[in-house]
């Protein structure tokens, strides 16, 4: 999988205003702006992401997945 792969799987799964991943193709580092984080906490959020990308984490399709950044659009600015 490649870190444009997995870019495509997380804006599939969240409305996201912005996404960044990078990776070896083994372990990818993600940092993702969506409206969806609203009123979560950081927990929450990335079980919410992890959640969404379940079947690929489970399949092995998805090696790693780290996130850096999980910010509401707020947030961000």
């Amino acid at each position: 999988m490649t870190p444009e792969q997995v870019k495509a799987l997380i804006e599939a799964a969240l409305p996201c205003e912005h996404v960044e991943v990078e990776g070896d193709g083994h372990h990818f580092y993600a940092a993702i702006i969506s409206p969806a984080f609203a009123g979560l906490k950081l927990l929450d959020r990335h079980r919410l992401v992890k959640e969404r990308l379940k079947v690929q984490l489970n399949s092995g399709e998805l090696h790693a997945l780290s996130l850096t950044k999980t910010q509401t659009p707020e947030e961000s600015q």
